[in-house]
């Protein structure tokens, strides 16, 4: 299948910097696999990761799962989950699969997956066709997750308003240069909890927020705010105007840091389903 207006646009926000995002954003916390397993009562069979990405996301279940499958349409991305993979001893490199593919049309049987989860992803998904799909796979009593970092991870507060700053001057130049039809579409996350409600796929919801800490330094703060897609996407459409001001956020970010490595919580919002 072909994806074609917007879904071809949320695919391609993240070509080209795969390397980027996979260095500098977050692994999702260990904390994540204990809440689910905690919820599913056990070690779960099968864990599909939706919207996986670089496996950022999916590696957490290396230990934790017997089978884990990764999908990811984004063919840079899923590429480097792929080399990742590689480098795994052949004992763990076997429980897992990274497959590309649509959230809304998953080569799995149905009844298969203990946990489903989309990790920072589920906001470019139709969350209607998605969660159908989704009740499809799950077994009984099964797990959807969609969970989330809120951005940016604390800092000063000077910081955190240059971050937001740069991510909706980003936004903007994306605004003008690219026509509305070829835009990527973001949806609400704050209606995750909403839409699993909607979709009576679920007997259970629920949202829960947590956090973990990091150890970060300027370098990976500053990386942070490049590896968001906005950014990324001026950038490719020549948005020359924004490298002032990544300029400045950069010096900022430094000038807090001074040098150092210091804890930095990132903060999270997961909203469950059990079917």
């Amino acid at each position: 299948m072909i994806p074609e207006g917007n879904v071809k646009s949320n695919i391609e926000r993240f070509s080209g910097f795969e390397g980027l995002y996979d260095s500098y954003r977050p692994q999702a916390p260990a904390l994540v696999v204990d809440l689910l397993k905690g919820y599913l009562g056990g070690r779960p069979s099968l864990v599909v990761d939706v919207g996986c990405g670089t496996g950022l996301s999916s590696f957490i279940w290396r230990k934790a799962a017997d089978r884990v499958v990764g999908i990811e349409p984004n063919g840079d991305m899923i590429g480097k989950a792929r080399e990742k993979l590689a480098l795994l001893p052949p004992d763990d490199a076997g429980r897992f699969a990274f497959v590309q593919g649509y959230s809304n049309e998953l080569d799995l049987e149905s009844g298969s997956a203990d946990i489903v989860t989309c990790s920072q992803s589920f906001h470019w998904m139709d969350p209607v066709s998605t969660l159908k799909e989704v009740g499809r796979v799950l077994r009984p009593n099964g797990i959807f997750a969609a969970y989330d970092c809120d951005w940016p991870p604390q800092a000063s507060w000077t910081v955190e308003s240059g971050y937001e700053r740069l991510l909706r001057l980003a936004e903007e130049a994306v605004a003008r240069r690219v026509p509305a039809a070829d835009r990527a579409v973001k949806r609400d996350k704050g209606k995750h909890l909403e839409n699993l409600r909607a979709s009576g796929v679920f007997r259970y919801v629920k949202e829960m927020v947590f956090h973990n800490i990091e150890r970060c330094d300027a370098d990976r703060y500053f990386g942070l705010a490049l590896s968001q897609g906005g950014v990324q996407t001026a950038l490719k459409h020549g948005a020359e105007e924004l490298r002032d001001e990544i300029d400045a956020f950069r010096k900022e970010v430094e000038a807090y840091f001074r040098g150092r490595t210091l804890d930095v919580m990132f903060g999270y919002r997961m909203r469950l389903g059990i079917k």
